[in-house]
């Protein structure tokens, strides 16, 4: 079997999508918090969203019936993971796993959005 690599196929970034209950609340959460900017929204209602900042992009998608999964959905790597993760705790944000630094070089923290996703938040050391 050959791979892609292989076809000499290149590949760009790639954006997580996120299920959401209620748009309009992660809509807050990611662009009133986060800074992220809307970009294209789909539906009327809405139920399909992405956001941009910088180099980061996120789709959100509208699941009524979405039950959040017990890990990390997504990996953020910012400039700054002390100055996030401070914002987030001065700004109630479900913080999982604390700030650290962890053994393969990154220091990182795992915080939820109001949806119970959770968002691996790391910097290299």
């Amino acid at each position: 079997m050959t791979d892609a690599l292989d076809h000499g196929i290149r590949f760009g970034r790639i954006a997580a999508t996120l299920p959401v209950t209620d748009i309009v609340r992660a809509e807050g959460f990611y662009v009133g918090l986060l800074g992220f900017r809307k970009t294209f929204q789909n539906g009327d209602p809405v139920g399909f969203m992405i956001l941009k900042r910088d180099d980061a992009e996120l789709h959100l998608t509208l699941q009524k019936h979405h039950r959040a999964a017990a890990f990390p959905v997504a990996h953020l790597m910012v400039f700054d993971v002390n100055a996030l993760y401070a914002l987030c705790e001065a700004e109630g944000v479900r913080i999982v796993k604390g700030l650290r630094d962890k053994d393969f070089g990154l220091r990182a923290f795992v915080m939820e959005d109001p949806d119970g996703n959770r968002i691996d938040v790391a910097q290299p050391i």
